[in-house]
């Protein structure tokens, strides 16, 4: 099917916006692929120190057959589930490399922290930055500039967007992402969430709410709620980067083993064809708008609209929120995941999962087929499920859906428009993500009520201060602020309010969890009240309406009282503590040069 015409025009507006800065990228890219072979590159000295701590053999390989070598850029440690099973990983490409007359080298680790751990606590300050962190740390393994090829292993929230902003500095490496799969299945996210709900109105103990997270959170792999690291495994496949399906494919076994293998013989054979497929030129603009109709076809995380417009600006593309949220008035939604349904990411790979979403998405001519991958096959490869045939793999089409609850064709979506919606007016640009929000709370029109925490929030929701209609506003939460920290403890209290049949919205700069859903939130509101955005003016009492229909964000103050208000200065108290203890002062420049949400919250520009 001939792509639909909205999504060639937001394409061809992106390609014009980026002209300069793409190709002034790909000058960049272009240089650094025209040099000699790394081992030929190197001096005596520079050569020798890359290879003393390879076996003989490997050695050998380098230095006298001038075989191809493998960064390998690895965020493995046993502190994340969906890490853990990475500890293997390295040991089977350097195994598999050498079947194929390669080497590879771990070039160096990136740090990677866990968002469930540091949830409503001080580390979760340092959270969005560690996004930058792990860019940088990716650019200094590879910048001994010993590597044909690379390979990114990692998977959660901010670990990914990371990898691939370091890897597009690099964009002359052919490079492929190698992820680890899900945890089986255990306590239902609904139930998880019930019982946080009945925790928050002290019906539930610590011990019983303990009990229903270590039955949810309980093995190897990735949590299985459709949050922003399995997003992020979708946007992956999406963009071709990935073995083809290889998102959820459960950790441990067989299967899993034979695809971290088939991402060395992947990248391996970009080489030894001589196809140019580095990743600067796979990340083009087709590709990121592949990625943002996935998002926005699956109910994905909203994170991701900030991180895909640093993961673009990285290669020299300039997207927008204007873009996703043009994108969303023309994308279906196809699946119902949690939280946007029942479902957990097991239940939607048995489903069909990733290849029947792509597949119908290309069928539907709303992602762009033209595009270059990692496979020579091109992304209609990703369409595909593999599996074991003996001790080969071997793909097959995903079929049909097999749970029409969970995941649908483009002719019968759940919704004709995507999961996100912009909104705009007086308080600044926002984002709200609708598609688990039920259809009677799209239009919240409330008092506000004002906090500059949310230990605030919820310390007024103890006392029962928020019985009633609200839009609580927490403000002091953007990235120059204290980070842009997830503000995801924030919906326990309010879906309780919801459920008490109150009409309720949050508005906040900061972020919200991708496993955020059922309570209107309109985050990520720039420019941020830090920075003398709107939110710094909004007192207890006024009146504040969420539209998600009409895309309006706006305090209902006549003109001239809202244009003559004081702006307010974030409390010194804040500010101080901000920079005290648990690492936080070792980001403090990362917070005084962030730029906005809708600009990446950039650090490094």
């Amino acid at each position: 099917m001939a792509l639909h015409s909205a999504v060639s025009e937001i394409t061809a507006r992106i390609i014009e916006r980026s002209r300069p800065t793409r190709s002034a990228y790909l000058e960049q890219l272009h240089a650094a692929s025209t040099r000699a072979p790394s081992a030929d590159r190197m001096g005596c000295a520079n050569l020798a120190h890359a290879v003393a701590g390879m076996p003989l053999d490997d050695r050998f390989k380098v230095v006298a057959q001038h075989a191809p070598n493998i960064g390998i850029v690895t965020a493995y440690n046993d502190m994340l589930s969906a890490h853990t099973p990475l500890q293997s990983y390295p040991a089977l490409i350097k195994d598999e490399a050498r079947k194929l007359g390669a080497t590879a080298q771990v070039a160096g680790g990136v740090p990677a922290m866990c968002d469930g751990v540091t949830q409503g606590t001080s580390g979760m300050e340092l959270s969005l930055f560690s996004r930058d962190v792990i860019a940088m740390a990716t650019a200094v393994a590879l910048s001994h500039d010993m590597f044909d090829a690379a390979l990114m292993l990692g998977v959660c929230d901010k670990i990914v967007p990371g990898l691939l902003i370091g890897a597009l500095q690099f964009g002359h490496l052919p490079t492929v992402f190698v992820p680890a799969g899900p945890m089986p299945s255990g306590l239902p996210n609904k139930e998880k969430a019930h019982v946080r709900e009945q925790a928050a109105q002290g019906l539930v103990g610590r011990e019983g709410l303990l009990d229903a997270e270590l039955k949810s959170y309980h093995s190897p792999g990735t949590c299985t709620f459709y949050g922003t690291a399995n997003s992020n495994q979708m946007l992956l496949e999406a963009m071709g980067l990935h073995v083809p399906g290889t998102a959820f494919v459960a950790p441990g076994g067989a299967l899993r083993d034979e695809l971290t293998r088939e991402a060395a013989r992947t990248v391996l054979s970009i080489i030894k064809s001589k196809r140019f497929a580095p990743i600067g030129q796979v990340v083009d603009e087709r590709a990121i708008v592949n990625a943002m109709v996935a998002l926005l076809a699956t109910g994905g995380s909203t994170n991701h609209l900030i991180h895909w417009v640093a993961v673009a600006h990285s290669a020299g593309i300039v997207i927008d929120w204007n873009d996703f949220s043009a994108l969303s008035d023309v994308v279906p939604l196809l699946t119902h995941v949690y939280p946007n349904g029942s479902a957990d990411v097991n239940q939607f790979q048995a489903a069909g999962g990733t290849g029947l979403v792509i597949r119908e998405l290309l069928d539907g001519g709303f992602m762009h087929e033209d595009v270059l991958t990692v496979r020579e096959g091109g992304i209609r490869e990703y369409t595909r499920e593999p599996a074991l045939a003996g001790a080969s793999l071997a793909w097959h089409d995903a079929g049909h859906s097999k749970d029409e609850t969970i995941v649908r064709p483009v002719a019968n979506p759940f919704s004709p428009t995507g999961g996100l919606k912009l909104l705009q007016g007086n308080l600044g640009r926002s984002v709200i993500k609708v598609s688990a929000v039920p259809d009677d709370r799209h239009v919240i029109e409330a008092p506000a009520r004002v906090f500059d925490s949310q230990e605030a929030l919820h310390a007024a929701f103890n006392v029962g201060e928020l019985e009633r209609d609200v839009v609580c506003v927490v403000r002091w939460q953007g990235p120059q602020a204290n980070g842009m920290p997830e503000l995801h403890k924030l919906t326990p209290p309010l879906a309780v309010l919801q459920g008490k049949g109150f009409r309720v919205a949050l508005v906040t700069d900061g972020r919200m969890s991708g496993a955020s859903g059922k309570v209107p939130a309109a985050i990520h509101v720039s420019p941020e009240a830090a920075a003398g955005g709107p939110l710094a003016k909004v007192r207890d009492g006024d009146v504040i309406r969420v539209d998600a229909l009409c895309g309006e964000l706006q305090v209902l103050v006549a003109e001239a009282e809202w244009a003559a208000r004081q702006v307010a200065v974030m409390p010194a108290d804040l500010r101080q503590r901000n920079g005290i203890g648990m690492g936080r002062g070792l980001f403090t420049g990362m917070r005084r040069h962030a730029m906005t949400a809708e600009q990446g919250a950039l650090t490094w520009m």
